[in-house]
């Protein structure tokens, strides 16, 4: 009986026995690394449990992660180098940034305003392109009065002291023809431009690669996309485009030949030197409908937001659809139903060539656009993409709580003239959105359409960040 005591005692612990470690005798650095895999929801029920935990979990080097992870490194280092975090903890930043619920509209001016001649400032359009890249503006093409088509390509530098003061600089070298309806996007330091319609009426399936160079210089080649025998998207204008995993092109939709309308999307995969590129078409059992006026922006490295535009019977849509990356040669497009009951004026959201711009904390603030009546918008909403699972999304959609997602902000300044097939882009922190030109009502029949105008307008759009009860004891007696 003693010996099989013996035994029994000196027997080795279970697998689970042995890897059991209290959570206690975890290092400092090993509890870090798991609090940045959870939601910072449990990150802050974590912090309530202990003074060592509180303090772990609210530390600044833990919250600046967070906002990396959460925002990228692009809005990350804008803002370290931004006086705008002066006194404030990385975590106070978060949750300004979280509370963000309105936005001031700034006008840009230019140096030269008051020089009477018309040739150093780009003319009022609509439909152009307008991209931020390299620290540059870079407006290139659009509609101009008398339904003529533009092949301008202006460029100018964003000062991060000033930037409100911008000096346009009119490109001289080669461009591509003139076009509008057409997309360009930014991949890395390049400008990828694709498609449009020219004064013609002729569409267009042509692809140019752009690249700023010091003071204000560009360069456009057209890209190599293999023989016109190979697969590649027909010819459209008015569709929509997004970078996507850093080297590929999303195109869907647009105006395709005799007027139709398309429901097709098509991936460009460029080489590592950027000298040509692959077209595929998507293939999924599932698709939105056919549209126009619509827009597509890039949430996350395998997925891509489509909202709104003009459907085959005209309607103006206020439909959400993802396209998932997950695998190779694995697109699937799911839809994204939301319960409206809950959000003020929601029935406002329809809309037509509007903007839809990534800005910093994760959301898409949507601009302007016009309703199935042709009743331009000068409203500012965002549609938080954190909402949105990043995986397991199943083919018969995704049923989110609409005010959860939506949220429509406060303007507190002057108010921009509503618009409709503007352009608008962000600068790297995502703060800051700038907004050029579109269509606006005219003096003298603002409801006709033969009152339309095109705008030349220039204008900075600026998040406001929240605040909270912590600010001032952070920074007593200061304010944004």
């Amino acid at each position: 009986m003693a010996a099989e005591s013996a035994r029994r005692n000196s027997s080795p612990p279970s697998t689970s026995q042995s890897w059991s470690i209290p959570i206690t005798n975890l290092h400092d650095d090993h509890l870090s690394t798991i609090l940045l895999l959870l939601p910072v929801d449990s990150i802050l029920s974590f912090s309530m449990t202990c003074k060592r935990y509180k303090s772990l979990a609210c530390s600044d080097s833990l919250w600046e992660a967070l906002c990396e992870r959460e925002w990228g490194s692009q809005s990350l280092d804008a803002l370290k180098l931004s006086s705008l975090r002066d006194g404030f903890s990385w975590m106070m930043m978060f949750q300004r940034v979280y509370k963000m619920d309105s936005v001031c509209c700034h006008k840009i001016s230019d140096p030269d305003d008051d020089v009477e001649a018309s040739s150093s400032f780009p003319i009022p359009r609509a439909s152009h392109s307008l991209n931020f890249v390299n620290d540059h503006l870079v407006l290139f093409g659009g509609g101009c009065q008398g339904g003529r088509h533009l092949d301008d390509t202006w460029t100018s530098f964003v000062d991060k002291s000033n930037q409100k003061i911008l000096k346009w600089k009119k490109v001289e070298s080669g461009t591509p023809s003139g076009r509008f309806g057409h997309t360009c996007i930014v991949i890395g330091e390049y400008l990828l431009l694709f498609g449009g319609i020219n004064d013609r009426g002729e569409r267009l399936n042509d692809t140019w690669i752009g690249q700023v160079f010091c003071h204000e210089g560009l360069s456009w080649k057209l890209l190599n996309v293999g023989p016109s025998q190979r697969p590649r998207p027909p010819p459209r204008g008015a569709h929509s485009a997004c970078c996507i995993a850093e080297t590929k092109m999303v195109v869907h939709g647009g105006i395709g030949l005799n007027g139709v309308r398309l429901g097709d999307a098509w991936i460009l995969e460029l080489s590592e030197d950027f000298t040509s590129g692959t077209w595929h078409m998507v293939e999924s059992r599932q698709s939105p409908p056919p549209r126009s006026g619509h827009t597509l922006t890039c949430i996350r490295e395998n997925q891509v937001v489509l909202f709104g535009g003009r459907g085959l019977g005209y309607d103006v849509l206020d439909d959400v659809w993802i396209l998932d990356i997950q695998e190779l040669c694995e697109e699937k497009w799911i839809q994204i139903f939301y319960d409206f009951r809950d959000v003020p004026e929601y029935a406002s959201l329809p809309r037509v060539g509007h903007s839809a711009t990534l800005v910093l904390g994760g959301r898409i603030l949507i601009y302007g656009g016009e309703d199935s009546y042709r009743h331009r918008k000068d409203d500012f909403w965002v549609l938080d993409v954190k909402t949105i699972p990043s995986s397991g999304l199943q083919p018969q959609g995704v049923s989110l709580n609409g005010s959860s997602v939506w949220r429509k902000l406060d303007r507190i300044s002057y108010g921009p003239k509503s618009r409709s097939f503007h352009r608008a882009c962000a600068d790297l922190s995502g703060r800051f959105v700038y907004v050029f030109g579109g269509m606006v009502d005219g003096l003298l029949q603002p409801a006709a359409s033969s009152g339309l105008r095109f705008d030349g307008e220039l204008f900075m759009v600026e998040l406001v960040l929240g605040f909270s009860d912590l600010d001032n004891q952070q920074r007593p007696g200061k304010s944004i």
